[in-house]
């Protein structure tokens, strides 16, 4: 039998996987990951589910609603992506990830050749079938891009939930955020509560459009609850401007872009407390204070050094960005670094003119085929009069930014997934 090692790395090798080399790997159809489900008798209608979109804030939402449906003593699946470490953590059980032997067992089951799947598909099926075996009372399932097409849609969840909608992707699901939108709403299935997580000029139409097609009640959170921030790891819940929970305590920070996200977790746990009558109130703070530590939720204005202090956030699209600089503006320092690196296949330059001119640079590539090359990182952002060298690795631009930091500076790594997975 292989080891652990060997079968990701074939999966790695022989599966086309979008986050490694792109739209290569990209199926716009269910073809793929319906043959998977039939060879494996359908797993995905042997468990209840919550079926998670939206562009930014489904980590937070997913991780948190796991770690309340976990505090309320239901058996919980969590399927995520991507992985910043190890394959497992995108599976997890009440927060433990899939043993190593349940994914070899698994990908030597599957004739990989016959059906040639993507890596997605794969991993799919895979966490499908695992929560099936495993009998979990309910999974939390996250998209992978869009929705409508997402091998993840073959589910007819309890709740389907849409954080939000910015451009990201826009090659395979649209270039307006109306267009987005359509793709993300073909997670709403017949019958199906909706929680909505911003009201968005744009999209809030479309969605109201496809419930109503649907027979599927929808709310948009952000029209009934509001998240008041008490401090970095405290905060009140208000409900129609009325304090509703007070004083809830999170293992995460409580940073602005997340005051939107907690009200989507709410409003969400509130719906979903009519069919799962143990979520309470206990059920929701004692989640919220757990999060990191039941689901290993990491990534997201995450604290990796204190003097300077050092953050990474995975943040990495135009709305993630806008969110996670209205944050750094937040933060007291004096001088601002830049450890950062990007993938190739994006248009970058929206990106790139979101960024404080004012910050020094420390231009680095992700290790994985898609990566932007360093120096032509630099070249680029040089056009948007942003300063700074380029580095050979992640680690080498993080020690240089370490080296020209003062202990009242920030420093601030991000730009993609894979460089922030370099220095956790």
């Amino acid at each position: 039998m292989p080891t652990y090692e060997e079968v990701i790395e074939k999966m790695f090798a022989a599966l086309p996987m979008f986050q490694r080399i792109g739209g290569a790997a990209y199926r716009a159809d269910l073809s793929g990951i319906i043959q998977l489900t039939d060879i494996l008798k359908q797993p995905q209608k042997r468990f209840k589910s919550v079926h998670i979109a939206g562009t930014n804030g489904k980590g937070s939402v997913s991780h948190t609603l796991s770690a309340i449906l976990q505090a309320a003593g239901y058996k919980t699946g969590l399927y995520t992506s991507p992985h910043l470490k190890d394959f497992r953590e995108r599976i997890r059980i009440n927060g433990q990830m899939i043993p190593q032997k349940e994914v070899i067992r698994f990908y030597e089951n599957i004739t990989v050749e016959h059906l040639q799947p993507s890596f997605f598909e794969m991993t799919t099926a895979l966490a499908f079938n695992f929560f099936a075996e495993e009998k979990v009372d309910i999974a939390v399932i996250e998209t992978g891009m869009g929705g409508r097409l997402d091998s993840t849609n073959l589910i007819t969840p309890e709740l389907s939930i849409i954080t939000n909608i910015s451009l990201d992707h826009t090659q395979f699901l649209g270039t307006t955020l109306e267009a987005i939108a359509e793709e993300k709403a073909g997670i709403i299935k017949y019958g199906v509560p909706v929680a909505a997580g911003e009201t968005q000029k744009e999209t809030e139409q479309i969605f109201i459009r496809k419930a109503i097609e649907k027979n599927a009640s929808i709310v948009f959170s952000d029209k009934e609850y509001k998240v008041e921030r008490i401090d970095n790891n405290h905060f009140n819940i208000l409900r129609n401007g009325k304090i509703h929970i007070q004083d809830i305590t999170t293992d995460i920070s409580v940073t602005s872009y997340q005051l939107k996200n907690f009200a989507t977790i709410f409003c969400a746990a509130e719906l979903l407390s009519e069919k799962f009558k143990q979520i309470n109130e206990q059920a929701i703070r004692d989640g919220f204070a757990s999060i990191v530590k039941t689901t290993g939720f990491q990534g997201r204005w995450q604290k990796i050094a204190e003097k300077p202090l050092t953050i990474a956030d995975t943040g990495h699209n135009e709305g993630g960005i806008k969110l996670t600089l209205e944050q750094i503006a937040a933060t007291p320092h004096k001088n601002l670094h830049v450890v950062w690196g990007m993938v190739g296949d994006k248009d970058i330059t929206r990106i790139l003119d979101l960024l404080p001119e004012s910050a020094q640079y420390y231009f680095c590539c992700p290790p994985l085929p898609r990566g932007l090359n360093e120096h032509q990182l630099r070249e680029k952002a040089s056009e948007y009069r942003l300063k700074g060298q380029a580095y050979p690795s992640v680690r080498q631009a993080l020690e240089a930014a370490n080296r020209a930091a003062a202990g009242d500076d920030l420093i601030y790594v991000g730009g993609s997934n894979f460089v922030v997975a370099e220095v956790l």
